[in-house]
C-alpha cells in the first residue's frame, strides 16, 4: 500500500511540475477570456461526462458562490446537471447532442464554452464545442494526453501531458481552482 501511495503521490506531483513549466501562458490566456467574458456580461458554461461533469458543476459553483472572497455571484452554469434537459434530448436525439442542445438554446456571443475531456474524445463535448464556435462563442477545453479532437477545435486548450485519467482529473480542478482566483482578484 506504501508504495501505491507513494507512487501516486510523485506522479500528481510530477504532472503538476509539468504544468507549472509549460502551463502558465495557457492559464493565463484562461483566465483572461473568462474576465473579459464577464465584463461583457457574459457567463461560463461548464460541461463534461463523469468526473469532468463534476468538475463542471464544481468550478461553475466557485464562480456563482465564492471562491476565496465574498464577493457579487459571477454568472456561470453547469450543463450536467439538469438531468430532465439531458434524459430528454437523450432520448430524443441520441447522447452525443446533450451540451450542443443547451448551448444553443443557453449561450451567446459574449459567454465561454468550457468542454471537459481527459481524453479530448467525448463526442458530446466535441459536438458543444463546435455549436459554440458556429455561435460565435469563445471555447475552451481542459483535456489530457494528446488532446484528441477537442484540442484542435478549441480557441484555447489546455491540455495536460498525462493519459492517466486521474492525474488529469487532479490537475483540471488545480487549473479550476487557479482560474477562480485568477478571476476574483481582476473583478472583485
Amino acid at each position: 500500500m506504501r508504495d501505491i501511495i507513494k507512487d501516486s503521490l510523485l506522479e500528481s506531483i510530477q504532472v503538476k511540475e509539468d504544468l507549472l513549466h509549460t502551463g502558465i501562458t495557457e492559464i493565463m490566456e484562461i483566465a483572461d477570456i473568462v474576465i473579459e467574458c464577464l465584463k461583457k456580461g457574459g457567463k461560463v458554461i461548464f460541461f463534461g461526462n463523469g468526473g469532468s461533469a463534476s468538475d463542471s458543476q464544481h468550478l461553475a459553483a466557485e464562480l456563482v458562490g465564492r471562491f476565496k472572497k465574498d464577493r457579487r455571484p459571477l454568472p456561470s452554469i453547469a450543463l450536467t446537471t439538469n438531468t430532465s434537459i439531458l434524459t430528454a434530448l437523450a432520448n430524443d436525439y441520441g447522447y452525443d447532442i446533450v451540451f450542443a442542445k443547451q448551448i444553443e438554446a443557453l449561450g451567446s456571443v459574449n459567454d465561454v464554452a468550457i468542454g471537459i475531456s481527459t481524453s479530448g474524445k467525448a463526442k458530446n463535448v466535441i459536438q458543444g464545442i463546435k455549436q459554440a464556435k458556429k455561435m460565435g462563442i469563445k471555447t475552451v477545453v481542459f483535456t489530457g494526453g494528446d488532446g484528441g479532437e477537442l484540442a484542435k477545435l478549441a480557441d484555447t486548450a489546455m491540455v495536460i501531458s498525462s493519459t492517466n485519467t486521474a492525474r488529469i482529473q487532479e490537475v483540471h480542478i488545480t487549473l479550476g481552482h487557479i482560474i477562480c482566483e485568477l478571476v476574483e482578484q481582476a473583478l472583485c
